[in-house]
């Protein structure tokens, strides 16, 4: 499953999700989530956000993204010389 996903184009998506703690309104608190998602849109991420605004008490100060593909075409280097051994 997580190979298909991967050959449709999803790429491995981490966000840091900083949110103002509910019992105690003036703390900054961070969260990781991380899943295969589509770039630019995110659609995964945006689901989860979404949840996450209409269920949860902490209140959503920032959310920083970072997506890496985890196929990629295979990289390719070139031989300056030849040597024959006897």
């Amino acid at each position: 499953m997580t190979l298909s996903r991967q050959l449709k184009g999803y790429r491995l998506t981490t966000a840091d999700i900083l949110y103002w703690r509910p019992d105690h309104p003036s703390l900054l608190q961070s969260f990781i989530w991380q899943e295969l998602d589509l770039a630019p849109k995110f659609p995964m991420l945006s689901k989860f956000l979404d949840f996450w605004q209409s269920n949860l008490d902490g209140r959503l100060h920032e959310v920083r993204v970072a997506s890496a593909e985890l196929i990629k075409p295979a990289e390719f280097r070139f031989v300056d010389e030849q040597i024959n051994l006897h």
